[in-house]
């Protein structure tokens, strides 16, 4: 979000799902889509039996990379250089959009310096993508009628997550593939309504609709609607810098809901150690997650089948989510959880009747939902924002005559290696992400028998040659250790991962991956440094 809004004005997924069939390329980069966004997955099958052509640059050999008609495999870490050499290589071979760069952008003249210095001799050294490959990656995105780029998590998820982001701003402004149908940057959210609750100003440093905390006018509308006398004017703090401020006292008590902090934030030692220092601690939650087991307090939540409201999803589509079943006995949803809290505190202004109230509230402040009523909902079953008023259609495509912020602004940016790299003590680099059996923590995913029983316990996937290398022989398992702890897990040889390089899923409390990672955070966005650690190996 931190990368878009300031290249392109707004921070979120630009085209639709329906919109992003007609692109004629589509280059897909930190996202092992078919396992982890199977919906999405099934889309770029159906649209490359039909023609599409698929680039998927990882440095994992994952499922959506089989399929590719052209596979990149990065380094981890070394995004930044490979995204480089490819706007060097459309530039030098006249492939940009001349006419989009002069009419809807700025500051192109910097960028161009700075991909000069990224020959595709100079990016094979740097990433390990052959120079043959990369000419070609450039040709076929570059020379696409429509082409769109499709990343998650593989290239936020760092130190440099923000400039990752910046150069994929780059690289459809560069080629004009921006603000019209089959093109565009399309973030996969990692969860159902991560979209939404961002969109709800659940972020350290916006009101509802990215309305900033800095702008004295956003202050006072909020001020006025919530009949408060003063809001912060300064940005509040990320997760991770949360758990420094409780270690240090400067952060007292801590509310969580639905999420799992125990098990999904790095180096998790620290996490727990911060926790178990707050004065106060209370989860809501659906089970008892490691995190749950820390609080001072559990407030049991309903399930999404369990309530009524919206979900607005990755591609900025506002759903309805209707009650099946009522709340088990004992659980209240968020919204009853929250209301009722805030009440017996003595505040005002929490008694809706309904979700129904609370969206009527959003419409009135938040600008891109102003639109978007459960009526209309029901009637047309979903919406994209922005949504301005009742009579809008809503918006399928972002930026179609110009950007958010008026001018689309190009970021040159170096090579950075990631925080921590291999040395003598710690010879590998470790990758984490998910994998297509659970979800995220576990939380939910490990309590299905089916699910569990396809993939039971936590693994490292290893090269053959790094097997050997390490003295594997007829080991089952291999404990895996950085400078912040150690896990052991079973051991599975395969070419999926390059020499050097060993992948872990997060998703298991008893062998977390988590224990293992950096967390250094990028320094605009905060997020941490999941995907490259270094990493020692040894047979168990």
């Amino acid at each position: 979000m931190a990368g878009l809004a300031t290249a392109f004005g707004s921070g979120a997924m630009t085209n639709s799902f329906p919109d992003l069939e007609e692109a004629k390329v589509v280059l897909i980069t930190g996202s092992n889509t078919t396992e982890q966004h199977p919906i999405i997955g099934t889309r770029l099958s159906r649209m490359q039996a039909r023609g599409t052509k698929l680039i998927v640059a990882d440095p994992r050999f994952t499922q959506i990379a089989q399929i590719a008609d052209l596979y990149l495999r990065q380094k981890p870490g070394t995004d930044l250089a490979w995204l480089n050499g490819m706007m060097h290589i459309i530039i030098r071979d006249g492939l940009a959009d001349e006419n989009f760069i002069r009419e809807r952008t700025e500051a192109f003249d910097k960028l161009m310096q700075k991909v000069a210095e990224y020959t595709p001799e100079r990016v094979e050294e740097i990433t390990g993508i052959p120079r043959e490959k990369l000419e070609q990656a450039a040709h076929l995105y570059g020379e696409a009628e429509r082409a769109a780029i499709v990343y998650a998590m593989g290239i936020t998820q760092h130190t440099t997550g923000v400039q990752h982001v910046w150069q994929c701003a780059n690289l459809a402004m560069l080629t004009g593939n921006i603000g019209k149908p089959g093109t565009g940057v399309n973030p996969l959210r990692g969860q159902n309504n991560v979209q939404g609750a961002c969109d709800m100003g659940a972020l350290p440093n916006v009101f509802s609709g990215y309305q900033s905390v800095a702008s004295e006018a956003a202050r006072q509308k909020f001020q006025q609607a919530w009949d408060v006398e003063h809001l912060p004017d300064q940005p509040g703090l990320t997760i991770v810098e949360m758990m420094h401020a409780l270690e240090a006292g400067k952060v007292k008590a801590m509310w969580v809901m639905g999420e799992n902090p125990s098990l999904s934030d790095p180096d998790i030692k620290h996490v727990d150690a911060a926790l178990q220092h707050a004065e106060f601690l209370v989860v809501q939650d659906i089970f008892l997650s490691e995190t749950a087991r820390l609080a001072h307090v559990v407030l049991p939540a309903a399930s999404f089948a369990e309530k009524d409201g919206t979900f607005t999803n990755t591609e900025r589509r506002v759903q309805r989510v209707r009650k099946a079943i009522e709340p088990l006995p004992g659980c209240k949803t968020d919204m009853e959880i929250i209301c009722q809290v805030a009440q017996r505190m003595g505040a005002s202004g929490f008694d809706f009747a309904s979700p129904a109230g609370v969206m009527a509230e959003i419409n009135h402040l938040t600008p891109s939902y102003g639109g978007i009523t459960h009526e209309r909902l029901d009637t047309l079953g979903s919406l994209l924002w922005p949504c301005p008023n009742t009579d809008h259609p809503g918006t399928p495509y972002l930026h179609k005559d110009k950007f958010a912020r008026g001018l689309g602004l190009f970021h040159a940016v170096d090579h950075e290696p990631p925080a921590e790299e291999p040395d003598s003590d710690y010879p590998f680099l470790l990758t984490t992400g998910r994998i297509m059996f659970h979800y995220h923590t576990g939380t939910i995913t490990r309590r299905i028998t089916k699910l569990d029983r396809e993939v039971p316990a936590c693994y490292v996937e290893i090269h053959p040659q790094d097997a050997q290398h390490i003295g594997l022989d007829g080991h089952k398992r291999v404990r895996v250790i950085s400078r912040r702890g150690e896990i052991e897990a079973e051991a599975k040889v395969t070419e999926r991962v390059d020499p050097g390089v060993i992948f872990i899923p997060f998703h298991f409390a008893e062998a977390a991956a988590n224990v293992l990672t950096n967390p250094a955070l990028d320094p605009v966005a905060k997020i941490p440094e999941y995907k490259v650690c270094a990493v020692k190996v040894e047979p168990v």
